[in-house]
């Protein structure tokens, strides 16, 4: 299948990039499919060969997203590439319902190959300007220095009521931003510090307004070759991701590449409710 093939042209220009390990997994949902599954496999893995990359095949049978969840248990892998088509264009859902059930329940980081790219040298990074983003900077840029590209860091504010206007000045001019002790400043300030302990070239860009629609007027002005957006893990007992209406929202638009990161722990409570819990943990003791 073409979306397929995007995957593994992406995964080999990655695999071959970084020296990594890669393995092939196709899912046969019938047994009498796997004869021609195992062809298309051994195509592809001498398609990649030919690129100076050396893949392991393996093959599940049954339903795909139990398939892949299962691979991803057995072994840990730092990155799960998978195609994706478009199914639709209204709802929740515009491509197949099998990427977004991935996505939500596997460990890995997910990158979905879809769209145009003739080259991977540009990435955009959405960030909320948050510091539990770090795993997302640390997997971007690894993989941004691998193949060369520069990043861009776009944080979205909402537009404030007029009497803010000296925030919007402050927000507008990132080198002030980025001087500031703000939380948002001290923050974009370390992201952009990491990708350079990386080896990578990053700029920041700040815009004002509706945060899908800042995201893809972005990326109308600039040609980006992928898009980084995250996912935050669910709490409690539910051993699975949520993706926040952004990420969804750029995985039905996005015309790219589009890398889905895992956001580390979110900080744990504070103020007066951090000190009722102190205070009944002290009871307790006594």
């Amino acid at each position: 299948m073409p979306a397929a093939d995007n995957a593994t042209r992406l995964g080999g220009l990655l695999a071959r990039a970084l020296n990594a390990e890669t393995i092939l997994f196709g899912i046969a949902e019938k047994r009498e499919d796997e004869t021609n599954l195992r062809k298309a496999l051994d195509k592809q893995a001498e398609g990649l060969r030919g690129e100076g990359v050396t893949p392991q095949i393996a093959i599940g049978a049954g339903e795909p997203v139990r398939q892949i969840v299962d691979q991803t248990e057995r072994a840990k892998y730092d990155l799960v590439i998978i195609g994706a088509r478009k199914t639709g264009s209204a709802g929740p859902h515009w491509r197949s319902e099998k990427m977004y059930e991935v996505i939500k329940l596997i460990s890995p980081p997910v990158l979905v190959a879809m769209g145009e790219w003739a080259q991977f040298k540009r990435f955009l990074v959405c960030t909320g300007g948050k510091a539990f983003i770090e795993e997302a900077i640390q997997l971007t840029g690894k993989l941004a220095a691998g193949v060369g590209a520069s990043v861009t860091l776009l944080h979205v504010m909402a537009e404030p009521p007029a009497m803010y206007a000296d925030l919007v000045r402050l927000e507008e001019d990132v080198g002030r931003l980025l001087d500031s002790n703000s939380e948002l400043g001290v923050n974009l300030r370390t992201q952009k510090e990491d990708f350079k302990n990386l080896g990578v070239t990053a700029e920041v860009r700040v815009r004002h307004g509706i945060v899908t629609d800042q995201v893809f007027a972005e990326v109308r002005e600039k040609s980006y070759d992928l898009i980084v957006t995250g996912s935050s893990q669910a709490r409690g007992m539910f051993r699975h991701y949520i993706m926040g209406d952004l990420t969804r929202t750029i995985l039905n638009h996005a015309n790219c590449p589009v890398l889905v990161a895992r956001a580390g722990a979110v900080a744990g409570p504070r103020g007066l409710f951090r000190s009722i819990r102190r205070a009944f943990a002290s009871k307790s003791v006594t």
